[in-house]
């Protein structure tokens, strides 16, 4: 069982997925939560890379105008193309919000933006909440994790595969 484990976290750690190319998605989906994300989706907005974005997990109080500035996105931007998902407080709730913002809308494909540490288990948890027909392509923001960090992902990765395996 040990060694099994130490493999499955030699393919996780070593592994890492990466950022994407700037290929066209319908949407872009960021959570919230580490650097760089709302930035590399403002940045693939700003370029055409998707119609709209999603920032999943934003605190209640922070308003449009203030993430404009704090980012250097023009308002428009804001005001016409990024919802602000303030209903997830953590990556499983991220994935239902993300899912009900996309049965609002007729998006065939959505790019996913977390850290790299992260993405494999938001990917898990967004494609049980999405529908079959939606396609989701990844796109990890590099970082430099601690062992700890990628320890404790691992772990919490392998406890959402077994949930998901007996239905949870």
């Amino acid at each position: 069982m040990l060694l099994c484990w130490l493999l499955g976290f030699a393919w996780f750690a070593m592994l890492l997925p990466q950022p994407l190319d700037g290929r066209q998605t319908d949407a872009i989906v960021v959570l919230t939560g580490g650097a760089g994300r709302i930035d590399r989706g403002i940045a693939l907005l700003e370029v055409g890379a998707a119609k709209r974005m999603l920032i999943s997990g934003v605190d209640r109080s922070v308003r449009p105008v203030e993430l404009a500035a704090e980012y250097g996105a023009p308002e428009r931007l804001f005001a016409c193309c990024i919802t602000l998902g303030r209903e997830a407080i953590d990556t499983r709730s991220n994935a239902i919000e993300t899912a009900r913002w996309l049965e609002r809308r007729d998006y065939a494909t959505v790019r996913l933006i977390t850290t790299d540490w992260h993405m494999r288990r938001a990917a898990l948890e967004l494609r049980q909440a999405l529908p079959g027909e939606v396609t989701l392509v990844y796109d990890a923001v590099a970082s430099r994790p601690s062992l700890t960090m990628l320890v404790r992902e691992y772990n919490k990765y392998l406890l959402r595969r077994a949930a998901a395996l007996i239905g949870i």
